[in-house]
């Protein structure tokens, strides 16, 4: 089964999330009314979850690397 791409995909999403999720805490982006606005709590979950994400995109990369070098018949 191929789950290398699938896996990559997820990973860039969940990166984006916990980048995006970061620069609210810091103040950069998004709404005043957010509550992750300006929240120091959430510069630390969107490292976190930034982390995570480039993790699972890791393992997608070297998932689909190691497919390419030994293809199923």
């Amino acid at each position: 089964m191929r789950v290398g791409k699938p896996l990559i995909g997820i990973g860039i999403i969940i990166a984006i999330f916990g980048i995006v999720f970061f620069l609210q805490g810091q103040s950069l982006v998004g709404p005043k009314s957010s509550f992750m606005y300006s929240n120091p709590q959430w510069m630390i979950n969107g490292q976190w979850i930034a982390i995570i994400g480039i993790i699972i995109l890791g393992i997608g990369l070297v998932i689909l690397k190691i497919n390419s070098q030994f293809p199923k018949s």
